[in-house]
Protein backbone atom coordinates (compact mmCIF):
# COMPACT_ATOMS: atom_id res chain seq x y z
CA UNK A 1 0.00 0.00 0.00
CA UNK A 2 1.26 3.66 -0.74
CA UNK A 3 2.06 6.01 1.81
CA UNK A 4 0.12 9.57 2.57
CA UNK A 5 3.18 11.26 0.68
CA UNK A 6 3.03 9.03 -2.63
CA UNK A 7 -0.79 9.43 -2.93
CA UNK A 8 -0.41 13.67 -1.94
CA UNK A 9 2.07 13.53 -4.79
CA UNK A 10 0.04 11.72 -7.60
CA UNK A 11 -2.79 13.69 -6.80
CA UNK A 12 -0.72 16.68 -7.12
CA UNK A 13 0.63 15.43 -10.33
CA UNK A 14 -2.78 14.67 -11.90
CA UNK A 15 -4.28 17.95 -11.47
CA UNK A 16 -0.58 19.59 -12.83
CA UNK A 17 -1.50 17.24 -16.07
CA UNK A 18 -5.04 18.35 -16.38
CA UNK A 19 -4.10 22.03 -15.89
CA UNK A 20 -3.84 24.23 -19.21
CA UNK A 21 -0.79 26.15 -17.89
CA UNK A 22 0.79 23.55 -16.30
CA UNK A 23 0.18 25.08 -13.04
CA UNK A 24 -1.91 24.45 -9.85
CA UNK A 25 -2.86 26.59 -6.95
CA UNK A 26 -3.85 24.85 -4.06
CA UNK A 27 -4.44 25.61 -0.06
CA UNK A 28 -1.98 23.95 2.12
CA UNK A 29 -4.93 23.74 4.94
CA UNK A 30 -7.80 22.22 2.56
CA UNK A 31 -5.16 19.49 0.74
CA UNK A 32 -4.60 18.80 4.40
CA UNK A 33 -7.98 18.38 5.27
CA UNK A 34 -8.62 16.58 1.90
CA UNK A 35 -6.15 13.66 2.55
CA UNK A 36 -6.94 13.51 6.65
CA UNK A 37 -3.33 14.73 7.19
CA UNK A 38 -1.72 17.72 9.08
CA UNK A 39 -0.24 20.37 6.97
CA UNK A 40 3.21 20.13 7.19
CA UNK A 41 2.79 16.40 5.45
CA UNK A 42 1.84 18.85 2.74
CA UNK A 43 5.06 21.10 2.83
CA UNK A 44 6.67 17.80 3.10
CA UNK A 45 5.62 16.37 0.13
CA UNK A 46 5.72 19.78 -1.76
CA UNK A 47 9.55 20.15 -0.77
CA UNK A 48 10.83 16.89 -1.79
CA UNK A 49 8.68 15.84 -4.61
CA UNK A 50 8.15 19.36 -5.95
CA UNK A 51 11.60 20.71 -6.53
CA UNK A 52 13.34 22.67 -9.23
CA UNK A 53 15.52 19.98 -10.11
CA UNK A 54 12.86 17.54 -10.49
CA UNK A 55 11.14 19.91 -13.20
CA UNK A 56 8.87 22.03 -10.48
CA UNK A 57 9.27 26.04 -9.89
CA UNK A 58 7.04 26.28 -6.39
CA UNK A 59 5.90 29.76 -4.92
CA UNK A 60 3.79 30.27 -1.93
CA UNK A 61 1.90 33.35 -0.66
CA UNK A 62 1.57 33.31 2.92
CA UNK A 63 -1.21 35.13 4.60
CA UNK A 64 -5.01 35.10 4.41
CA UNK A 65 -5.58 34.29 0.88
CA UNK A 66 -2.37 32.51 0.94
CA UNK A 67 -1.79 29.52 -1.47
CA UNK A 68 0.92 27.69 -3.05
CA UNK A 69 1.71 27.26 -6.85
CA UNK A 70 3.08 24.65 -8.28
CA UNK A 71 4.50 24.64 -12.08
CA UNK A 72 5.99 22.44 -14.42
CA UNK A 73 8.56 23.02 -16.35
CA UNK A 74 8.17 21.19 -19.89
CA UNK A 75 11.61 20.86 -21.37
CA UNK A 76 10.49 20.91 -24.69
CA UNK A 77 13.78 22.05 -27.16
CA UNK A 78 17.00 20.05 -27.05
CA UNK A 79 18.88 22.96 -26.79
CA UNK A 80 16.93 23.99 -23.51
CA UNK A 81 17.96 20.14 -22.29
CA UNK A 82 21.22 20.68 -22.95
CA UNK A 83 21.15 24.22 -21.18
CA UNK A 84 19.21 23.24 -18.32
CA UNK A 85 22.44 19.98 -18.16
CA UNK A 86 25.03 22.83 -18.30
CA UNK A 87 23.42 24.76 -15.59
CA UNK A 88 22.77 22.38 -13.17
CA UNK A 89 25.83 20.46 -13.16
CA UNK A 90 28.77 23.12 -13.71
CA UNK A 91 32.10 21.87 -12.12
CA UNK A 92 29.77 19.89 -9.44
CA UNK A 93 26.84 18.08 -8.53
CA UNK A 94 25.95 16.77 -5.22
CA UNK A 95 23.97 13.28 -5.27
CA UNK A 96 20.53 14.52 -4.33
CA UNK A 97 20.71 17.24 -7.22
CA UNK A 98 21.86 15.12 -9.55
CA UNK A 99 19.01 12.36 -8.57
CA UNK A 100 16.66 15.38 -9.43
CA UNK A 101 17.92 15.96 -12.33
CA UNK A 102 18.55 12.69 -14.09
CA UNK A 103 14.74 12.15 -12.78
CA UNK A 104 13.14 15.23 -14.48
CA UNK A 105 15.09 14.04 -17.91
CA UNK A 106 13.36 10.20 -17.54
CA UNK A 107 10.06 12.38 -16.67
CA UNK A 108 10.50 14.25 -19.64
CA UNK A 109 10.99 11.45 -22.11
CA UNK A 110 14.73 12.33 -22.68
CA UNK A 111 16.32 9.25 -21.34
CA UNK A 112 14.83 5.61 -20.62
CA UNK A 113 14.50 4.58 -16.64
CA UNK A 114 17.55 1.77 -17.13
CA UNK A 115 19.63 4.84 -18.52
CA UNK A 116 18.53 6.94 -15.39
CA UNK A 117 19.16 4.04 -13.11
CA UNK A 118 22.67 3.47 -14.84
CA UNK A 119 23.64 6.74 -14.31
CA UNK A 120 22.69 6.59 -10.60
CA UNK A 121 24.26 3.87 -9.94
CA UNK A 122 27.51 4.97 -11.77
CA UNK A 123 27.75 8.54 -9.62
CA UNK A 124 26.11 6.94 -6.13
CA UNK A 125 28.21 8.34 -3.23
CA UNK A 126 28.64 4.16 -2.75
CA UNK A 127 30.71 4.18 -5.68
CA UNK A 128 32.36 7.40 -5.57
CA UNK A 129 34.19 6.90 -2.13
CA UNK A 130 36.33 9.81 -2.26
CA UNK A 131 35.99 12.88 0.19
CA UNK A 132 33.96 15.99 -0.63
CA UNK A 133 34.64 18.17 -2.60
CA UNK A 134 36.70 15.59 -4.75
CA UNK A 135 33.38 13.25 -5.41
CA UNK A 136 30.99 15.92 -6.23
CA UNK A 137 33.38 17.29 -9.14
CA UNK A 138 34.39 13.80 -10.47
CA UNK A 139 30.27 13.36 -10.55
CA UNK A 140 29.84 16.09 -12.30
CA UNK A 141 32.20 14.67 -14.66
CA UNK A 142 31.26 11.50 -15.23
CA UNK A 143 26.85 12.67 -15.45
CA UNK A 144 28.11 15.93 -17.99
CA UNK A 145 29.74 12.89 -20.08
CA UNK A 146 27.11 10.46 -19.53
CA UNK A 147 24.04 13.38 -20.73
CA UNK A 148 25.96 14.56 -23.50
CA UNK A 149 26.88 11.63 -24.89
CA UNK A 150 22.93 9.93 -25.04
CA UNK A 151 21.25 13.77 -25.67
CA UNK A 152 23.98 14.37 -28.37
CA UNK A 153 22.26 12.38 -31.19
Amino acid sequence: MRNVSEVIEQYLKSILQLSDEGVVDIQRNDLADQFECVPSQINYVISTRFTLEKGYIVESKRGGGGYIRIQKIELNAHGSVLDLIFKTICSQIDQGTSEGLLYQLEESGYITAREAAMMRAAISRDVLQLKLPLRDEIRAKILKAMLISLLSK
